[in-house]
């Protein structure tokens, strides 16, 4: 049987396209504060902070950073201060791609279209995408549709943007929490994860597994 050909192929960009590195401006900001085990804890603590400030009424967000971080500090008994908040905000469009996404992806676009649906602020994605070494049809950002992943709205938005329905794509990304459980209970039944070690694969939601973006061609037969 031929490979499923979907309309577009969207993307979740920080973490699964873009080299997301959170942690590493933690311990570039505390590292000196903290010994291994943590700096460890700190930066577990600061992602579930993160994903704890987007469950709720969309923010902008600095908001977001400030205020995960924020929590996290006080958790672990560090003195947060503003413009640390600030530093590690400034920081995400500086990021570029996962070393294996640009030839990935160029191969892809050559076949079919790319969107990406973004947690960002429309001031930060482009700089990151343009970093990504492919055209794209669309990139939809969380200020753009009200809502953080992995909250439905986004994914609603999206489709009604592209003017298709879920069995219309394939939606990848390395995370299931943000994405592809969200993805699952809207019926987009053809997923994608990037296992880049972020979380533990998890079969009941139904995807293509992956090691890295060289091999999504391969998943359309491209």
């Amino acid at each position: 049987m031929a490979p499923f050909r979907p309309k577009y192929v969207t993307f979740d960009c920080y973490g699964t396209l873009t080299n997301f590195d959170m942690a590493g401006a933690a311990r570039r900001i505390y590292g000196a504060q903290l010994d291994e085990a943590a700096m460890t804890r700190f930066i577990r603590n600061f992602a579930a902070y993160r994903l704890d400030e987007i469950l709720g009424a969309w923010k902008p967000y600095a908001e977001v950073v400030h205020n995960s971080l924020e929590r996290t500090c006080k958790a672990n008994g560090v003195t947060f201060r503003t413009e640390d908040a600030l530093r590690v905000y400034e920081e995400v469009p500086t990021w570029g791609p996962h070393a294996d996404v640009p030839a990935g992806l160029a191969k892809l676009a050559q076949e079919i279209p790319l969107v990406i649906l973004s947690n960002a602020m429309k001031v930060q994605i482009p700089h990151n995408v343009e970093k990504l070494g492919a055209p794209f049809f669309k990139v939809i950002t969380a200020e753009e549709t009200g809502a953080y992943k992995p909250q439905m709205k986004g994914f609603e938005y999206m489709l009604d943007v592209l003017g298709c329905g879920p069995e219309d794509i394939t939606h990848v990304s390395s995370s299931f929490r943000y994405d592809l459980m969200t993805a699952h209970d809207l019926g987009i039944k053809s997923k994608v994860w990037v296992n880049r070690g972020h979380e533990p694969a998890n079969p009941y939601y139904g995807y293509t597994e992956i090691a890295d973006i060289g091999g999504l061609p391969g998943v359309f037969g491209i």
